[in-house]
């Protein structure tokens, strides 16, 4: 591990009411993939998670359950901690706020903001949302308003009027600001620091940071009447987790404060964008590099909340599709920069498309057609001008990922390995590597080769997001893998080497494979029945040889290409086909296929398509046209 470099990533603390929804496993597995992506760079890595678990909020619903409030907390820890586990985050400390060196770090934190003077005693009066603990502002409803609702969950809020301390937030305004302009990437995207800086210029009030109608929370230090306002208290779960207040870990603090990225929901950017870090200013400690501040998972048009009862159970989905699909569709799916849909059908065609057909099916065909042809051992070769375009977008791949990455847009860099598993993909289907076995054997092997290194090289960028599969798959082909070096680094090197293959599974299972295994237990136990169709179902369908006279990618598009057939007599016809890994447009162009031209049109992409081009596999999975005989006339009607 390499010891000059560090990263420190934290996510938002869940509030300990229940047992772990979809939005903390996405914030979770954002923060382990930023954590894994560093760590297989060699980066000395910490990972800061936990449960936030002081507050009104907390204390209601263990009345609610009739339960003592620690021993209702304490519930929960393990549902946290197992999934966690299922899903492979790789956390390096879970913290809970009632953990005693967290109490008395915060104790000491407030006891040395009084003797500053940034904290003083008065009284507040105002409206309070439980569920969101937070205090309106003035800028949080109109004037008249009679029991405004929270700016943030929409729900109802409490008139609040009791004695309290005060942090003097408003003097660190101008600072903020100050801190906004010269950070400008403080805040990602950028659309959430907007909205911040607006807030912050429109005037800051001093934050109430006690409350004496409630006892559960930490003793505020000199006052017994008092406790400690949850949000003082869980934002500095981010220092006191990696040693602040503890003498013993005074070293361990120095080494990873400031945080590196800290991943949050946009609902709680406030407090982490304006208390936060006005807290670590008077404090006079560094402010975190940036807060990477994602949307809201919806179901249907609705953010998923227990309160609304659209949660989706995210051990249910462990149980169904594994950890490793769940994970890769949450982050290539759900975009930074907006809310994201969460969608069963499309998981399972993301699940299918994606990992099943563009990457398994690339490493399953190579590895088995290497062994029908006595192969378990691929070294490089004399790279021709296709190898070397094929590693110069290997290059490309790993620099956009890069990038993207450092953004904290994982679906970004996602896309930028996709295309170039796109590209692997048409590499391997234009050389035809199953007829090259038995024409040219040196050509054979160089395809292999060259397919080995691009599986190498996405795999090693999707070993943060998909670790256990990709793992797998570098067993498959033979690359040793540890975290002792940096990895990153291997995909930019000079393609040299040798590949040890071993047959085995497909990496992942097509969803509706696994529902053909549950049909067919079911079917076991009746009488099938055959499903014919008569002589008038297939004299409807309309089968007539076509040639592609133009043929164009569609930009939008990882699998459609455009083309226009002409039908001879039937005229010409604008058809879209899903092709583009098997074929370039060049390879189309002034072939003849056959194609069902009384298909009904649809709209692909905003544009029509005018009948479907047939198309057929072979044992290795090959696509390909289906051609008519020699010479047939454009737009004969095939019988």
């Amino acid at each position: 591990m390499d010891k000059s470099k560090k990263f420190y990533v934290t996510t938002p603390i869940y509030y300990a009411t229940g047992k772990p929804h979809l939005g903390h496993l996405y914030s979770t597995v954002l923060a382990d993939v930023q954590a894994r992506w560093h760590k297989i760079q060699n980066i000395n890595t910490f990972f800061l998670t936990g449960t936030d678990e002081f507050g009104q909020k907390v204390a209601q619903a263990a009345e609610k359950a009739n339960k003592d409030t620690k021993a209702f907390i304490d519930e929960f820890i393990p549902a946290y901690k197992n999934l966690w586990k299922n899903y492979e985050i790789d956390y390096t400390h879970f913290i809970r706020t009632t953990d005693t060196y967290h109490i008395k770090a915060v104790q000491q934190w407030l006891s040395d903001l009084m003797q500053k003077g940034d904290i003083y005693k008065g009284a507040y009066e105002g409206w309070y949302c439980t569920p969101c603990e937070t205090y309106l502002t003035e800028k949080d409803f109109e004037k008249d308003v009679k029991n405004p609702l929270c700016s943030s969950c929409e729900r109802a809020t409490q008139w609040v009027s009791e004695e309290c301390y005060f942090f003097k937030l408003s003097e660190y305004q101008e600072k903020l600001l100050q801190f906004y302009k010269e950070n400008p990437n403080f805040i990602t995207p950028k659309e959430r620091a907007a909205e911040v800086v607006a807030f912050v210029a429109g005037g800051l009030q001093d934050l109430s940071i006690s409350r004496t109608t409630l006892k559960w929370g930490v003793p505020f230090p000199g006052d017994e009447k008092h406790v400690t306002y949850v949000w003082a208290d869980a934002l500095n779960n981010y220092i006191t987790g990696i040693g602040y207040g503890q003498k013993s870990k005074e070293e361990e603090f120095q080494k990873w404060w400031p945080a590196d990225m800290q991943i949050l929901g946009k609902d709680i950017v406030r407090f982490h964008a304006i208390f936060w870090p006005a807290f670590l200013m008077a404090s006079g400690l560094a402010l975190p590099k940036k807060l990477l501040v994602h949307g809201w998972i919806k179901v249907g048009d609705q953010k998923m909340s227990k309160s609304r009862n659209n949660s989706v159970d995210p051990q249910g989905l462990y149980e169904q599709y594994g950890a490793d699909a769940v994970r890769y569709y949450l982050m290539r799916q759900m975009a930074i920069t907006q809310d994201g849909n969460f969608s069963l059908d499309d998981l399972e065609q993301k699940i299918t498309s994606d990992l099943a057909n563009d990457l398994g099916n690339l490493l399953q065909r190579m590895v088995m057609l290497a062994d029908k042809n006595g192969i378990s051992e691929i070294s490089a070769r004399t790279w021709t001008n296709q190898e070397k375009e094929l590693k110069e977008a290997s290059d490309e791949m790993e620099s956009v990922f890069r990038k993207e990455m450092n953004r904290g847009f994982c679906h970004m860099a996602l896309g930028a390995v996709w295309k170039f598993l796109n590209q692997s993909n048409a590499y391997f289907h234009q050389n035809e590597p199953w007829l090259l076995a038995r024409s040219d054997r040196d050509a054979f092997h160089r395809v292999l080769s060259a397919t080995c290194y691009s599986l190498r090289a996405a795999a090693i960028l999707l070993w943060p997001v998909m670790p256990k599969k990709m793992e797998e798959l570098f067993l498959r082909i033979g690359y040793p893998f540890s975290l002792d070096v940096n990895h990153v680094a291997v995909i930019g090197a000079t393609w040299d080497g040798v590949f040890t293959l071993q047959k085995g599974e497909p990496l992942f299972e097509k969803p509706e494979l696994k529902n053909q295994e549950l049909d067919n237990v079911e079917e076991s136990t009746k009488i099938k029945e055959e499903k014919y169709i008569t002589i008038d179902d297939v004299i409807k369908v309309e089968l007539r040889a076509g040639t592609i006279i133009e043929c164009e990618e569609v930009a939008e598009s990882d699998k459609l290409l455009k083309m226009l057939v002409d039908f001879g007599e039937q005229g010409k016809r604008q058809i879209f086909a899903g092709v583009k890994k098997y074929y370039s447009p060049d390879d189309l162009k002034g072939q003849q296929g056959v194609f069902v031209t009384n298909l009904k049109p649809r709209k692909m992409l905003g544009q029509e398509s005018q009948g479907m081009m047939l198309t057929t596999k072979d044992a290795e999975g090959t696509v390909a046209m289906v051609r008519p005989g020699k010479n047939a006339v454009n737009g004969i009607l095939l019988q």
